[in-house]
């Protein structure tokens, strides 16, 4: 449902506020011309996210730091799904000092069938470059486009970063946490949070959800702080990686 508060008469510079309930988040916040240079304000609010104090910003880099401290000597063991070779570059290179990590490649959205074995070439590619093929296994998943399609049925016009988005991270996410629990890791994770197209906050709070219900630990994150971004376009081309200019599903390529 949607509240709407105003007048039919807005002056010059006024405000003019519509407020959309989600399920999951906020999504976006966007001003908008109005009559006679007043301002329309779009918030797309979950009620789940609002609560009496405001909650405090989580910080996960922080958390996931508060993680890596009291883990101990003995690395612990992630499944890391992987969402393309460029993303994964600088979250390897992280978090390899301190799990033992496992890679998934499990991405149903990607399309075609040919961008499909590009990226995942690129992703081997990437492994073999960093001198990490021996030491992080990959679990290979075929693409199962059925699934992805039967998510997201009725969505085909939502804008990137839209419910859309939200079946396709839960989609892969709880993939990940089922595959993370049948093979006893101590923590599942995604490198999703490396683009800052992508919301850190509603993907950690899928993960936190997805781990919950299924039995296997969230690692919580947001691999784009701390530079991490950059990092990732700078092995991308120490290393020539092949880096898509969508970002995968059909739908995505014409936004």
């Amino acid at each position: 449902g949607s509240a709407v508060h105003g007048s039919s008469s807005l002056s010059p510079n006024s405000l003019l506020f519509i407020i959309i309930l989600i399920p999951s988040g906020i999504v976006k916040a966007k001003c908008l011309p109005w009559n006679k240079g007043a301002c329309l304000r779009v918030v797309f609010f979950s009620p789940s996210y609002y609560t009496e104090p405001a909650m405090e910003k989580r910080n996960y880099q922080k958390e996931l730091d508060e993680i890596i401290l009291n883990s101990g000597t003995e690395k612990p063991k992630l499944l890391l799904h992987s969402c393309c070779g460029p993303c994964s570059s600088a979250v390897l290179e992280y978090l390899t000092k301190y799990f033992s990590v496992t890679l998934l490649w499990f991405n149903p959205n990607i399309y075609p069938d040919a961008e499909f074995e590009k990226r995942l070439q690129t992703q081997l590619q990437l492994l073999n470059a960093m001198g990490l093929k021996d030491s992080v296994p990959i679990l290979l998943e075929p693409r199962r486009s059925e699934e992805w399609y039967a998510q997201t049925a009725g969505l085909e016009n939502e804008p990137e970063g839209g419910a859309r988005c939200t079946k396709c991270f839960r989609l892969r996410l709880t993939e990940t946490a089922r595959i993370a629990a049948a093979g006893g890791y101590d923590w599942f994770c995604t490198t999703l949070t490396l683009s800052r197209h992508k919301d850190a906050v509603r993907i950690n709070a899928l993960g936190e959800e997805i781990g919950t219900r299924v039995g296997v630990r969230w690692l919580p994150s947001d691999f784009k702080k701390r530079g991490r971004e950059q990092r990732s376009q700078e092995l991308c081309r120490e290393y020539g990686l092949y880096r898509q200019d969508y970002c995968g599903c059909e739908y995505s390529i014409r936004q």
